[in-house]
């Protein structure tokens, strides 16, 4: 049996290929096929967008998996008179352990991580800086009551339904800030008529500050005097700017069977559901935190007078966290601008090494505030409510201003 080799016939190949060249095929060939691969690129850019639960996930992700080297290097192309460091930039490690947390949000140099999703409180939340804010980029940092302050109470702890509290109902009574301190109240043409369309409550409702306390507690809470108090400055600010605002003051210590602070956002987020479930209006919802950082870290003098500062918290692994960043980055960029330096900026943190979540899929105009740190006083706390209120009532009635021209339209 003969074998038949077939051989390409070279010259009818060149000859139609120049015919292809001479025609100006090649020329919409290549833009066709450059079309493709920037409409691919373009693809792959939003489907990676909507999958990446983190900025781990993300290109600020691989910029920090890079070493300094590899960005010297790439500096020492341009610059003549900069050396190039020596070695390859690329460090493999690094490099690994991206690829590892892009595809699994797992951190290869935190073994913990492996079980931290399932195992609430075992680590801390690590935060990732997505909006800078005044001062040196200092994350918050959270740290649980420590044993044997607080005893657990020993009485029926079933949750119970929440309720509005009035700031008179307090036990404890500081002494209020003098009234010029105090935002104005805006006129009759802004009001919600009764309405109200914000929510503020407290995951860790004991957070205190040692000056309040006056006590050598090597933990600063207290079921009186702690953050309820400025929850409920910054809903009576709120409502006399025109804005109406419900809060809760509930003491989950106190309320919940078997309570576990580990489980703290779990026992809120019945709080937020029943909120919701009794007032549809609601728009605005805020988780007020004390920071446990020290006085230099969270206090801020402006016009010569301090204020406690503020840190916005946003929870990763609410898969629509963008919305939520877009609604604290507003209140952030208003506080720069009219209180430069009251706001540590807006914070992520990943769902690899916390809760993650904060409630806040509950709606996209929810945030976690951190308000001062241990060694505020509550005047300075109360200044920044004071001061958040105006900047939220501002922003509430620009929203409601742009809802109705859409409407009109």
């Amino acid at each position: 049996m003969k074998r038949i080799v077939v051989s390409p016939n070279w010259p009818l190949i060149r000859a139609r290929w120049r015919r292809v060249l001479i025609t100006g095929r090649a020329y919409f060939i290549l833009s066709v096929c450059s079309m493709v691969l920037f409409v691919l690129l373009g693809l792959g850019g939003m489907v990676q967008k909507s999958l990446a639960a983190s900025p781990v996930q993300s290109m600020k992700g691989f910029a920090a998996s890079l070493s300094g080297q590899f960005f010297q290097s790439l500096l020492s192309m341009e610059l003549p008179h900069m050396d190039a460091t020596d070695g390859s930039p690329f460090q493999t490690g690094r490099m690994a352990a991206f690829l590892l947390r892009f595809m699994t949000d797992v951190n290869p140099n935190d073994p913990k991580s492996l079980i931290a999703l399932e195992m609430p409180g075992m680590d801390r939340d690590q935060s990732v800086l997505l909006r800078p804010g005044s001062g040196e980029p200092e994350a918050p940092e959270d740290h649980g009551p420590i044993e044997g302050n607080d005893q657990l109470p020993d009485q029926d702890g079933t949750l119970h339904p929440d309720e509005e509290t009035d700031p008179a109902e307090d036990t404890a009574t500081p002494e209020p800030l003098r009234q010029e301190e105090n935002p104005p109240s805006v006129t009759e043409t802004h009001s919600t008529e009764g309405r109200n369309v914000v929510f503020i409550y407290h995951s860790h409702n004991r957070e205190s500050w040692y000056p309040e306390l006056k006590s050598d507690k090597k933990d600063p809470s207290s079921d009186t005097v702690n953050v309820t108090l400025v929850g409920k400055r910054l809903a009576k600010q709120l409502a006399s700017l025109g804005v109406g605002a419900s809060h809760s003051s509930k003491d989950y210590l106190t309320t919940v069977q078997g309570y576990n602070w580990n489980y703290s956002y779990k026992y809120s987020l019945q709080t937020v559901r029943q909120a919701l479930a009794s007032n549809k209006q609601l728009k605005f919802f805020f988780d007020i935190h004390r920071d446990s950082q020290r006085r230099k870290k969270t206090t801020a003098t402006i016009r010569g007078k301090d204020y406690a500062q503020v840190y916005f918290i946003i929870g990763h692994r609410n898969p629509n966290w963008r919305e939520n960043e877009e609604f604290a980055n507003r209140i952030h960029e208003r506080l720069e601008k009219d209180y430069s330096g009251l706001s540590r900026g807006v914070w992520g943190k990943t769902a690899a090494s916390g809760n993650g979540e904060y409630n806040q899929s509950i709606a996209p105009d929810s945030v976690l505030l951190e308000i001062g740190g241990v060694d505020n006083t509550l005047e300075e706390c109360y200044r920044t409510a004071d001061v958040l209120a105006k900047v939220i009532a501002e922003l509430y009635w620009e929203n409601e201003e742009a809802v109705k021209v859409n409407a009109k339209k």
